[in-house]
């Protein structure tokens, strides 16, 4: 069976008294999880060791990083490397998110050379993709996701794109009012395997974690991961509530 994953993304949020708060409640928390179940909390940078360190010993929680540069070193003031994650045990990162697409400028090229870049130094990517509202409304959502794929990803082997996770967010559907149903997400996971298949074949299309990140909350959880090719869920808001997270990891199926 394919990896089913709640993958929490705190984003900007929380001081690092409500972020050791959280991380203690989450640890707390009684947790069953099936080998083929994950736990991924992508927190600030300034809360990594933090987070690493009240993981551990918690089987199948892991901790990811929000982003990464291109390089591994330099003179980009500001910046983090995936060496230097790596270094401090980070297992995953989140990359091509549509709030560093649209606010950062991260085109499908960067993105080519981060997914790389992660790859070298053991970080699996948590790889975003995603249509925003003009596109969904044109009605040409499919194409505009394949080419985020084909223009990030296809360039990687087969054994490096195995190392993948892919996380469909409907950017139309966060903060706008709409909603995604769990027959639109399943549309389009389906898609998206359809088109990994076509250039990887349908072994490694089956075996790919494809996450839904369309406002994921405790009362949608459950509907949503019982689509076929929904493997679990990119979680913002719900994440920061250890409660509504809780349940989110009861829904994996």
């Amino acid at each position: 069976m394919r990896q089913q994953i709640a993958a929490a993304n705190w984003k900007m949020n929380l001081t690092l008294d409500q972020a050791t708060r959280l991380l203690d409640e989450i640890v707390a928390s009684p947790h069953h999880l099936q080998a083929h179940q994950k736990v991924i909390l992508a927190v600030p940078f300034p809360y990594l060791a933090l987070a690493k360190a009240k993981l551990s010993g918690k089987p199948n929680f892991f901790v990811a990083a929000q982003n990464c540069h291109t390089q591994s070193s330099g003179a980009f003031t500001g910046e983090t490397s995936a060496e230097m994650l790596r270094s401090v045990g980070v297992e995953y990162v989140i990359l091509g998110h549509s709030e560093r697409r649209e606010y950062f400028g991260e085109s499908n090229a960067v993105l080519e050379e981060k997914v790389g870049m992660a790859l070298t130094y053991g970080l699996t990517p948590v790889f975003c993709c995603g249509e925003s509202l003009p596109v969904r409304e044109a009605g040409t959502q499919n194409e505009y996701v394949e080419n985020q794929l084909k223009e990030s990803l296809f360039n990687l082997s087969e054994e490096q794109f195995l190392k993948l996770v892919i996380a469909y967010e409907p950017i139309w559907a966060i903060g706008t009012g709409k909603t995604a149903s769990a027959a639109q997400a399943q549309e389009m996971h389906a898609h998206l395997r359809k088109v990994i298949a076509g250039r990887y074949g349908s072994g490694v299309a089956d075996q790919i974690p494809v996450l839904y990140g369309g406002s994921v909350k405790g009362n949608n959880a459950t509907e949503l991961f019982s689509q076929p090719d929904v493997d679990g869920g990119l979680v913002g808001g719900a994440s920061l509530v250890a409660s509504d997270f809780e349940k989110i990891i009861e829904a994996l199926k």
